[in-house]
């Protein structure tokens, strides 16, 4: 065994001691507000991230409870999810600058992902007409890809290789947070008017159990893009 791969064991081996001594230190910590308590503010900062996709999820939804032609609280919707992008690219800074994080943190990150750029995408483009039951199936096969891309990230980021800071040097498959392309191209539909009954590539199969837009097909090409293992992509 080389030198460099005895080095990884060992870097790995304490990285996983590290998490275990996290783990016994947060379940022994019986004060009042614990998991307040044991909150960064890198922590906090993810909270904002979560915040802003659920927001953009009821918005999503004021509008298909409101009039058709009026698209502010679509535009709401849309607008919520790059602000959750600009907190969760803070968390990490904040994270690295303080040098403090905490498990709790790892897996809030992921969960206000999942509903920032998995579960409120999904619920917007629902929102702007992909409404047919075979629609419905094809989106939440999409939010389980990003749901199950961030399970993997979260058991496999301590052996994907690391920079002198200490952060990973890529992403196995394409980052959840590049959803927002397909809002941005949603965002020029609702722009032009493409929505509802007007949504590009029309319909198939209108009428049936099978009715679906081919459009929405943009979901799972991204959502298999997500899980792929062979897709490396760099970290900035």
């Amino acid at each position: 065994m080389s030198r460099r791969s005895v080095s990884s064991a060992t870097n790995g081996a304490s990285a996983a001691q590290q998490k275990v001594d996290k783990v016994i230190e947060q379940a022994n910590d019986d004060r009042h507000f614990s998991m307040i308590r044991q909150l960064h503010m890198a922590d906090l900062i993810t909270e904002l991230n979560g915040f802003c996709g659920i927001m953009s999820i009821f918005s999503s939804l004021r509008y298909c409870l409101g009039p058709a032609d009026d698209f502010s609280y679509l535009w709401a919707a849309m607008v919520f999810m790059p602000f959750g992008l600009f907190f969760d690219f803070m968390d990490g800074k904040v994270a690295r600058w303080r040098k403090k994080s905490s498990l709790m943190g790892q897996e809030l990150d992921s969960l206000a992902d999942l509903i920032s750029f998995g579960v409120a995408p999904a619920v917007c483009a629902f929102s702007i007409g992909f409404r047919t039951q075979l629609d419905t199936v094809i989106l939440t096969f999409f939010v389980l890809c990003g749901l199950s891309r961030l399970a993997r990230f979260n058991v496999t980021v301590a052996s994907v290789p690391k920079d002198a800071t200490g952060k990973s040097k890529y992403f196995e498959g394409t980052p959840i947070p590049t959803t927002l392309a397909i809002v941005g191209l949603m965002a020029y539909w609702v722009g032009q008017g493409w929505l509802l009954e007007e949504l590009p590539l029309g319909v198939l199969a209108e009428g049936s159990i099978f009715a679906v837009h081919p459009a929405v097909l943009l979901f799972p090409i991204h959502g298999c893009a997500m899980v792929s293992k062979s897709i490396h992509i760099p970290k900035l």
